[in-house]
């Protein structure tokens, strides 16, 4: 309703009650250090000093403008802080007194602006037709409020007291949305499914040998409550991923504990080119008869790639090359980095057949790689998530060999 005129709107409506109510005096609206400008007379000044955000109103849409099931952009929610400084006729502070004491009964007389009161003021301001009344309150400005105020008006210290007018809405430019009415409430028009039970939670994820995440084979546990239901499905997601991938858990199963195995190789051969190496979301969909499906919260599972390599694993110092396997397969515009020693080396090259079942071969150049004793382990590290370096085959993990380079 209001335009941006409104805050003009304000200031001209409470000089003009001012002017109402007194006598001879002259009612200006000008910077502290500019009031006086030379006069000598009787005088009330009106200053605008701050403007601050009505965080309340700023959270909702403009009042009377939508219906309800409409939404519309909240409007801009003022707050105006006012100075009001007294000036007596040749400086007297009596007079200067008395003329205080009079605007502060005029503001005091008028608690709330009405519209007849803002009407034909100032014109295309709209304030009146505002159905939130406007407020005019006392601000009370302690000591140092008052002066800092003057010290940054740049003036002399006169007689003065604060207002606060709330709240003025402009309204905003932008359009709202107005939705059709609802014809019925769901399939039947029976409104929302309540069941009687509880609805399954996620709480954590577990991967084989305590590894960081988890890998293409891997029987992943799940933690939550309400976890026994027969209708469950596994969902993955992924940003790559056009669609979710859904798997069934194993059978074995209890309230706070599930496994759903990860496919491998022997379970597709094209599984490589199936699920994209990174950070998937995890959750479960629950379906049962006549009853809406609904999911789980999501949690976060790091799918780490599986390396080889192919390259000789014992070269001579300097400026080296190394090729290396990756399943799963590397998907265009994903990040990749080979972490070599300290440092992250970009690949040269990077190979995907069209042949589904067959695995990416990346080419890496370390440049001035240095001998040392002890080989480096290489790590692929793909959208954040690194390959898994180690050999779980026996009893006490050790650093897989085919994930080792020699430097002579």
């Amino acid at each position: 309703m209001s335009t941006p005129a409104a805050i003009a709107s304000v200031t001209a409506t409470l000089q003009h009650l001012l002017v109402q109510a007194t006598s001879g005096v002259d009612i200006t609206t000008k910077p502290p250090a500019a009031a006086r400008n030379g006069g000598n007379g009787n005088q009330l000044n009106l200053f605008l000093y701050a403007t601050h955000v009505n965080t309340a109103f700023s959270n909702s849409s403009m009042p009377g403008q939508v219906r309800n099931g409409e939404s519309g952009p909240p409007p801009l929610a003022l707050v105006l802080k006012y100075l009001l400084t007294a000036y007596g006729a040749n400086d007297d502070d009596i007079s200067g007194q008395g003329l205080m004491g009079q605007a502060m009964s005029v503001f005091h007389d008028h608690p709330v602006l009405g519209q007849s009161d803002i009407e034909g003021i100032t014109p295309d301001s709209d304030l009146h037709n505002q159905i939130e009344r406007l407020r005019i309150t006392p601000d009370v400005l302690s000591l140092d409020d008052m002066s800092k105020l003057w010290t940054s008006f740049q003036a002399e210290y006169r007689l003065s007291t604060g207002y606060e007018v709330s709240v003025v809405l402009i309204e905003s430019t932008r359009s709202g949305r107005s939705p059709l009415p609802v014809l019925k409430r769901g399939e039947q028009n029976q409104g929302v499914h309540v069941l009687a039970t509880s609805s399954p939670v996620l709480s954590g994820l577990r991967f084989p040998n305590q590894k960081p995440g988890a890998e293409l084979g891997d029987l992943v546990t799940i933690f939550g409550e309400q976890l026994a239901s027969e209708d469950i499905m596994v969902r993955f997601r992924h940003p790559l991923l056009d669609a979710p991938i859904e798997i069934q858990p194993e059978d074995d199963r209890s309230q706070t504990e599930i496994h759903v195995k990860l496919p491998g190789q022997g379970d597709d051969p094209e599984v490589g080119s199936k699920w994209p190496v990174g950070f998937h979301t995890l959750s479960l969909v629950i379906r049962k008869p006549d009853t809406p499906t609904w999911t789980t919260n999501e949690l976060a599972l790091p799918l780490s790639p599986k390396i080889t390599l192919t390259s000789p694993n014992t070269v001579t110092e300097g400026d080296i090359t190394l090729i290396i396997e990756c399943i799963p397969r590397v998907w265009d515009g994903q990040r990749v980095a080979l972490i070599f020693g300290d440092r992250a080396v970009p690949p040269d090259n990077i190979s995907t057949p069209a042949d589904l079942t067959e695995l990416s071969t990346l080419t890496f150049s370390v440049a001035n790689a240095e001998a040392r004793a002890e080989p480096y382990v290489l790590r692929l590290r793909v959208d954040g998530v690194d390959s898994i370096p180690v050999d779980f085959s026996s009893d006490t993990p050790k650093f897989a060999a085919d994930q080792k380079v020699t430097i002579t």
